[in-house]
């Protein structure tokens, strides 16, 4: 019998694939991947064609641990979404397809691709 959290696990993978089937990261309209944990969140623009990851961003980097310290954890994904799209529109990519990688879009996934949508990427 599977443990509470392996069926997390293996309902998200379920919907992953699900979602897989249907968009893919192209070079003039990258896919906008994100995960998050119970810590931290991650959003990469990945390049599907090339298999390359063009652009990433989470609240793990050094740079931003002063930055993001006493935030929730959504305001957080806010910045880190407002993050990825400066970096984004650094490199000339203004369009991408938004990947909520089996995550239910609502709270951290959400704030996330608002915070996209502030900084200037188009989705």
């Amino acid at each position: 019998m599977a443990s509470k959290t392996e069926q997390k696990r293996a309902g998200r993978d379920r919907r992953k694939r699900a979602i897989r089937k249907k968009i893919e990261g192209v070079v003039s309209r990258p896919r906008l991947s994100v995960f998050r944990s119970s810590r931290h969140i991650y959003a990469q623009i990945i390049d599907d064609v090339n298999g390359h990851t063009l652009v990433a961003a989470s609240t793990m980097e050094k740079e931003l641990q002063e930055q993001l310290e006493g935030l929730k954890h959504t305001e957080r994904a806010r910045l880190i979404g407002k993050l990825v799209a400066e970096r984004c529109l650094a490199q000339s990519i203004g369009q991408v397809v938004f990947d909520r990688n089996g995550f239910i879009y609502h709270g951290r996934v959400q704030a996330l691709a608002d915070g996209a949508r502030e900084g200037g990427l188009n989705f």
